[in-house]
């Protein structure tokens, strides 16, 4: 994508990446709302940037970067966790007949509660891979590593993972 510097621009990078952006929030967030307002401010800080700034050479990096400093900032606030409940809110049917639907839904439970145990800095790259499907460069990008360093982390948390499993 070309850098962001008009109007237009960021309104291509807006369809484009907002719905990944809301995801990555929600994920991290585990509430709909809240991760609405985290998408919605990344997009206004951006905006605010772009005007004050200039162009941002790639949107792509540079709105997961603020997406996850408002994250922080919520976490700041107030410590989130993944509970039946919530996920019901947020319209997981568990009263489904397909029982694989309440497997499946067992094992991201599973997968959830495993990510969570983990160091934060690997946490985060596992998240960036496998959930918003960002390769390790793109990754390397918004933390500001090398892709060494996340590729390291990645391979870490996956055995950290399987550590958690095998308890």
């Amino acid at each position: 994508m070309e850098p962001v510097k008009t109007s237009e621009h960021f309104i291509k990078a807006y369809d484009e990446f907002s719905d990944a952006i809301f995801r990555h929030c929600f994920f991290k967030l585990n509430s709909r709302e809240l991760a609405k307002d985290a998408m919605q401010d990344t997009f206004m800080k951006t905006w605010e940037y772009i005007t004050q700034k200039g162009e941002i050479k790639n949107i792509k990096a540079f709105l997961y970067q603020v997406a996850n400093n408002l994250i922080i900032d919520q976490y700041r606030k107030k410590r989130f966790d993944l509970s039946i409940e919530e996920m019901k809110e947020e319209g997981v049917d568990f009263a489904s007949n397909e029982s694989k639907d309440a497997y499946h839904f067992a094992e991201i439970k599973n997968v959830l509660e495993a990510i969570e145990k983990l160091d934060p800095i690997y946490k985060d790259v596992l998240i960036f891979r496998y959930i918003d499907n960002l390769l390790p460069r793109e990754i390397a990008e918004i933390l500001g590593e090398s892709e060494n360093v996340v590729s390291v982390r990645l391979n870490r948390g996956i055995k950290k993972i399987r550590e958690i499993f095998n308890e």
